[in-house]
C-alpha cells in the first residue's frame, strides 16, 4: 500500500539530512520534490497544490530553520498535511436509527461491491453486534444473485434474493420488509453498477433510494484506478446523498492517489478500505494510521488490533508461564504460526512497524505466507511426542518429516536450527522481570 509514495518521501528524508544545515533554497527543492511524488502518484492536481502550499506555509519558519533535525520537521509538516487530506479524523458508520436500518451500496462494475457488502455484513455482525440481512438487487450482472447467496452461506448471514431481471426496487423494498422476518437490524442492499456513471445506472439508483429512504449511501470505489475513481465518486455524490466511500483493493495500490484524493475532491469521508480478498479484510479507515504508514512510522495501534483479534488471552497467558518455564514447544510454536496468520499478509504487518519498511526494502517477501505454511507443514509432520520435545528428533526421523511435508531434509534441520535459538531466547527473556512476551500477551 502506497509503496511507491512512501519510497519517495524516505528518499526526501534523506536528501535534507544530508545537508550541513537547511536553508529556504533546500525547503524550495524539498517542496517541488514532493509536488513531483504527488503527482507520480495520481493524486489529483488542485489536491497537490493545496498540499504543498501547506506544508510551505509553516516550512519556512523558525522552527523547521533553525531545527537541530529540520528533515525531521519537515517530514512532519508533511505527516499533518497527509492526514489532512485523508480525513482529518476517523469517522464511522452511524447505526443509532431504527431497525431496520438501510444501507444502499452502490459503484460501478468490477469495484468490488458484491464482496465488499458481504465483508461489511460480516463487520458489522463481528464488531457491532448487528444482525444484517444482504439484498441482492443486483439482476443485471450474470451471477451477481448467486454470487451474494454463496457469500451469505459462507458467513452465515441471510440474503434476500428476486428473480435476475426482475424489478430491483420491488426486490429491494421486499427485502426491507422482510428484515423482520429474519430478526435484521440491518439490510444491505447490493445494488447493479455499469462501466460508466449513466442515466439509465443512476435514475435506477435514484428509485431505490426514494423507495427506501436508505439512512446510509456507501459508494464502492476501486483504489487501484486513480483518478477514474475520484471522477467515478464526484459523479455518485452529484447525484446521489452518498454518506462516504469504501476503497476496495487498497492492499495492491502501491501510488495512493485515489485516497489522497478523494476526500478533498468529494467532501466525502473514507469509511472503509478492503485490505485483501478474504472477507474479514475489510478495515475502518484512520486517516493518522495511514499518513504514518506512507511515512514509516508505523502503525501500532492497527497491529495491537489485530493482534488482540489474533490472539485469545486466556492462550496467551498459559504461553507466557510456559515461557517464563522454558517449557515453549514446537506445538506452541506452530500456534503462535497460525496465529500471526490470522493478522494478515506479513508485508501489510511490516509496513505497521516503524522503520520496518525501510529495512524490508528491495528484500524478496513475495513468498513470505508460503514459508509460513511450509514451515507449518513440517511441524504437523511430527509426531506429538517429536512436537513436544524437540531432541528426539534424530536423522531417521528428520527424513520422514522431510518426506511427509514435501521439504527436504535441509529444511528441517534449518527450522529445528531456528527453533533452538529462538528456545534460547525466549529462555534469556523469561528469567527477566520485565519480559516481553509476544503480540497480544498480556503483560
Amino acid at each position: 500500500m502506497f509503496e511507491s509514495l512512501g519510497h519517495k518521501f524516505e528518499t526526501l528524508r534523506r536528501k535534507l539530512q544530508g545537508h550541513g544545515r537547511i536553508t529556504e533554497r533546500n525547503i524550495e527543492e524539498a517542496l517541488r520534490e514532493v509536488r513531483l511524488a504527488l503527482l507520480e502518484a495520481d493524486v489529483n492536481v488542485d489536491v497537490v497544490r493545496d498540499f504543498v502550499a501547506g506544508v510551505e506555509r509553516d516550512a519556512l519558519g523558525k522552527d523547521v530553520l533553525r531545527s537541530l533535525t529540520p528533515e525531521q520537521h519537515f517530514l512532519k509538516l508533511v505527516h499533518r498535511e497527509l492526514v489532512r487530506c485523508l480525513g482529518a479524523e476517523a469517522e464511522t458508520l452511524s447505526l443509532d436509527d431504527p431497525a431496520p436500518l438501510v444501507v444502499l451500496m452502490v459503484g460501478l462494475n468490477g469495484a468490488g461491491k458484491t464482496t465488499t457488502t458481504a465483508k461489511l455484513a460480516r463487520h458489522l455482525r463481528a464488531e457491532h453486534g448487528r444482525h444484517p440481512l444482504m439484498v441482492a438487487a443486483d439482476v443485471h450482472r450474470p451471477a451477481a444473485i448467486e454470487q451474494l447467496q454463496t457469500l451469505g452461506r459462507q458467513l452465515d448471514i441471510p440474503v434476500h434474493a428476486g428473480a435476475p431481471g426482475g424489478d430491483p426496487v420491488a426486490i429491494s423494498r421486499d427485502g426491507v420488509r422482510a428484515a423482520a422476518d429474519v430478526g435484521a437490524d440491518v439490510v444491505l442492499v447490493d445494488t447493479a453498477g455499469r462501466q460508466t456513471v449513466d442515466a439509465e445506472l443512476m435514475d435506477e439508483l435514484a428509485r431505490m433510494h426514494k423507495a427506501l429512504a436508505p439512512r446510509h449511501v456507501l459508494l464502492v470505489a476501486d483504489a487501484m484506478t486513480g483518478q477514474d475513481a475520484v471522477a467515478t465518486a464526484q459523479g455518485f455524490c452529484s447525484r446521489l446523498p452518498v454518506s462516504g466511500t469504501v476503497l476496495t483493493k487498497i492492499e495492491g495500490d502501491a501510488r495512493g492517489g485515489a485516497a489522497l484524493s478523494l476526500r478533498s475532491v468529494t467532501g466525502k469521508p473514507i469509511l472503509f478500505v478492503g485490505t485483501g480478498e478474504k472477507l474479514d479484510a475489510l478495515e475502518p479507515f484512520h486517516p493518522d494510521r495511514v499518513a504514518s504508514r506512507i511515512l514509516d512510522m508505523g502503525d501500532v495501534m492497527s497491529l495491537i488490533e489485530r493482534a488482540e483479534k489474533a490472539y485469545d488471552a486466556s492462550e496467551a497467558e498459559s504461553l507466557r508461564k510456559k515461557i517464563r518455564k522454558n517449557e515453549f514447544t514446537l506445538d506452541d510454536f506452530r500456534d503462535q504460526l497460525r496465529a500471526l496468520k490470522k493478522m494478515g499478509p506479513i508485508t501489510d504487518l511490516l509496513g505497521m512497524i516503524p522503520g520496518m519498511k525501510k529495512m524490508f526494502r528491495g528484500a524478496d517477501l513475495s513468498d513470505a505466507e508460503g514459508e509460513l505454511r511450509r514451515v507449518e507443514g513440517i511441524i504437523s509432520s511430527m509426531t506429538d511426542s517429536e512436537r513436544h520435545n524437540h531432541l528426539i528428533l534424530n536423522a531417521s526421523r528428520r527424513r520422514r518429516i522431510a518426506d511427509g511435508s514435501g521439504v527436504s531434509v535441509a529444511d528441517v534441520n534449518r527450522l529445528l536450527k531456528q527453533f533452538t535459538q529462538m528456545k534460547k531466547m525466549l529462555k534469556k527473556m523469561g528469567s527477566s522481570p520485565m519480559m516481553p512476551g509476544f503480540p497480544g500477551m498480556p503483560r
